[in-house]
């Protein structure tokens, strides 16, 4: 995930000097399209039950999902 201040960019302003757009690469785009995504996954997640390491390694070995 990128941190603010270290995202490579380059700003657009109008002729008043005022910021008014931002350039970004193409791959530090998609980077910051997946950040949100997964922050939104998190997000919608969040008040689901957890279960243990061990109990979710039990369920898939059961579920023949993992070999022992």
């Amino acid at each position: 995930m990128f941190k603010a201040d270290e995202i490579p960019c380059q700003y657009v302003t109008n002729e008043n000097g005022e910021t008014t757009a931002v350039i970004l690469d193409i791959g530090t785009y998609n980077q910051i399209l997946e950040d949100i995504q997964d922050l939104a996954a998190v997000a919608e997640r969040r008040d689901e039950p957890t279960i243990s390491h061990a109990d979710l390694i039990a369920e898939l070995k059961k579920d023949g999902l993992l070999q022992n």
